[in-house]
């Protein structure tokens, strides 16, 4: 009997762990394949209350699965009350490209994505956020700098935030011995010999933008070769009297430092909430 009750409970949590994760494949005017998504809402959740958002951006090569494979996102969204939202960003950079009308993800996040995250739960328009690791952080910082007021506040993790060419190689290099990367970039951005890649770096984009007064949290290991884009971006954000937050700690571009990181992030997330 008592055997029968344990397996009852246990299936039991297990059918409600489910309940609050769901999985959307969405089709998009503006993709060339459909996006699926992820979605982590706390297991209290319920139809009279307001959540606050997080949406995670997953890097480079990588998909929708990345962040949930990198840490525990149910953990996450129960112990500090969020809905968490993670899409796949396929190799687009988060951004809207001039010359492939099948990769205009920008367009896709903001007139699809977010639309159907509001329809579907009750969320606190008030406290909506968004961060991401590598090529992640870089679509959170910027989708945050271009639509400040969507979103609460924003961060970002071992971010690949200067769209530089000659960087990149390095980086794709090291982990592909490939120029993998920059090929990709090519097929969104044009040749970089023809167009101005730096006109999309979160650098670029701040000194464009000088309104943007916004505070946000970004960190990067100091191992890490992407180190120096969130390294140089601190007195960039001080000169222009943005109140940032930088963590710089030990640590490489691996799971093992994100796993770690993300809980900075929501730390910070929950200290902006707007009451």
């Amino acid at each position: 009997m008592n055997r029968a009750i344990f397996m009852l409970i246990g299936l039991l949590m297990i059918n409600f762990s489910l309940q609050a994760q769901e999985k959307w494949i969405l089709k998009s005017e503006y993709l060339a394949n459909p996006d699926t998504v992820f979605v982590f809402k706390p297991k209290t959740y319920n139809e009279t209350a307001k959540y606050p958002l997080v949406y995670l951006l997953h890097g480079y090569s990588e998909n929708y699965k990345q962040w949930s494979q990198t840490t525990d996102l149910q953990k996450l969204a129960d112990e500090y009350g969020f809905v968490i939202v993670t899409p796949d960003g396929f190799t687009s950079y988060y951004i809207n490209s001039p010359i492939n009308k099948g990769s205009r993800y920008e367009d896709f996040f903001f007139k699809e994505l977010v639309p159907k995250v509001h329809q579907s739960f009750n969320t606190d328009n008030k406290n909506i956020f968004i961060s991401g690791l590598s090529m992640g952080g870089y679509g959170a910082l910027r989708y945050f700098i271009l639509n400040p007021d969507y979103f609460n506040t924003a961060g970002s993790t071992s971010g690949a935030l200067e769209i530089d060419y000659p960087n990149f190689q390095k980086v794709s290099q090291q982990f592909w011995q490939t120029n993998r990367v920059t090929d990709d970039l090519i097929k969104n951005l044009g040749n970089p010999t023809k167009e101005d890649w730096n006109k999309y770096s979160i650098s670029t984009l701040l000194k464009q933008n000088p309104n943007f007064k916004k505070p946000f949290i970004f960190d990067c290991g100091t191992d890490d070769i992407l180190y120096p884009n969130s390294e140089n971006l601190k007195p960039l954000t001080d000169s222009l009297e943005i109140p940032t937050t930088f963590i710089s700690q030990p640590g490489n571009h691996n799971t093992e430092y994100w796993n770690k990181s993300i809980e900075h992030h929501f730390v910070y997330f929950k200290q902006h909430i707007k009451k």
